[in-house]
Order: C-alpha cells, then sequence, then structure tokens
C-alpha cells in the first residue's frame, strides 16, 4: 500500500516531509488537507492528528505526525534506498553529533526562521499589519544564531559533519519561506557568512527538493 500524507499543498511541514521522500526515492500519495476550511481541526481529522496541525502519513495504517519524527521514520525504514539521511545507530559518536546538529535546527533556528514567516508572510495573507519592528528583532536574533552556525561550517561541509542529513533537511522549507518569500537574505550572505552562504545553495537546490517546492 503506498504511504499516504495528508497536509497542506504549500505547507512547508508539508514540504518538509515530500522533499525527505522524495530523497529517499518513497513513492507517495498527497491528501490535500484544506487549512483555508479548516478541514485540520474536523473531528475526523482530529481522531488522526490530535493537535489538529498538518502533515501526518499513513503507512498502510501506521499514523504518525510531527514532521521530524517523520523524517527519522522514513529514513530509517528506507535506509538502504536513496540518499543517506541518518547514521547507523551503532555509531554512537556519529549519531551523537547528528542528534546534536538536530536540535541545534530545532531550538536555534525553526523558531526564529517560523517566527519572521509569521510576522511576514501570515500576516499579510490575513490582511494584518506586519509589526516592523518585532520582525526586526526575529531577525536580528536569527542572524546571531546563524553567527553560530558560520563557525560550525567553516569546520564541516555539513551541520552534523561530512555527510549530508535529516538536520540540514530540517532547515530548508522555512529556510526558502524566509529567503524567497519574506526578502530575509541572512542564508545567503556570502560576505558575512559565506560557509552558510555555501551550505544553503548546497541544501536548498538539491533535486528533491526543487520537485516540491513550488507546492504538492
Amino acid at each position: 500500500m503506498v504511504l499516504k500524507l495528508y497536509g497542506g499543498a504549500h505547507s512547508p511541514p508539508t514540504l518538509r516531509v515530500a522533499h525527505i521522500l522524495k530523497e529517499k526515492n518513497v513513492p507517495f500519495d498527497f491528501v490535500l488537507v484544506n487549512v483555508a476550511e479548516k478541514q485540520h481541526k474536523t473531528p475526523e481529522y482530529l481522531q488522526k492528528q490530535p493537535f489538529g496541525q498538518v502533515p501526518y502519513i499513513d503507512d498502510d495504517g501506521f499514523i504518525l505526525y510531527e514532521t521530524r519524527a517523520i523524517g527519522r521514520y522514513i529514513a530509517l525504514k528506507y535506509r538502504d534506498q536513496g540518499v543517506p539521511l541518518i547514521p547507523d545507530a551503532s555509531d554512537l559518536r556519529t549519531t551523537a553529533l547528528f542528534e546534536q546538529a538536530a536540535s541545534v535546527e530545532q531550538n536555534n533556528f525553526d523558531p526564529l526562521a517560523l517566527s519572521i514567516g509569521l510576522e511576514k508572510l501570515y500576516n499579510a495573507f490575513i490582511g494584518k499589519e506586519c509589526n516592523e519592528e518585532l520582525l526586526a528583532e526575529h531577525i536580528n536574533k536569527l542572524a546571531a544564531k546563524l553567527d553560530g552556525y558560520e563557525a560550525i561550517m567553516s569546520k564541516q561541509k555539513y551541520l552534523a559533519g561530512e555527510v549530508l542529513t535529516l538536520a540540514d533537511l530540517f532547515h530548508v522549507p522555512f529556510g526558502t519561506a524566509i529567503t524567497e518569500a519574506a526578502g530575509v537574505k541572512l542564508l545567503i550572505d556570502d560576505e558575512k557568512r559565506p560557509n552558510v552562504a555555501r551550505w544553503w545553495k548546497d541544501i536548498s537546490s538539491r533535486p528533491a527538493w526543487l520537485a516540491v517546492k513550488g507546492g504538492l
């Protein structure tokens, strides 16, 4: 039975999962959840995803939500196909460095990228004025975090070491949104952070991402 991905056609979290599925060459059926009509808040949907968020997957009756958990599941289940994205658990140090990198993304990048997206893009979508002072605060905080990324990337190719992992790919949907849609150029500033810019160009230009970035 083909895996089903339930989510929004342009939702960054949904695209995060689609990107990983493409990297692993996993066929899937996309099932549109109409967020604008609050389909994700219906009793039927809440039986699958109790927080009323997108996305979730149905893998032959196995229901899973939270994109990072889904990403790990896909990478482990399909370890032998597509691009390896997660270390072998028997390699304790490499696994620890991967989990460290994944935590860096979740705690230092994602909250600020999401805040920028909400302030700049979502407010415009709902007709609310952007709070420029608050937006600048979010951008400045993310810039400081990316200085830490620059220090890491000056010593290695990817966030967890020399090999691409899920920790890198987790950045791509929200990073793309703030760079291309919100016009925040922190990730492509090759004068201030050349190693971040090099890394971002690498991970955001992968064919698997280009195949889904425009929507599902």
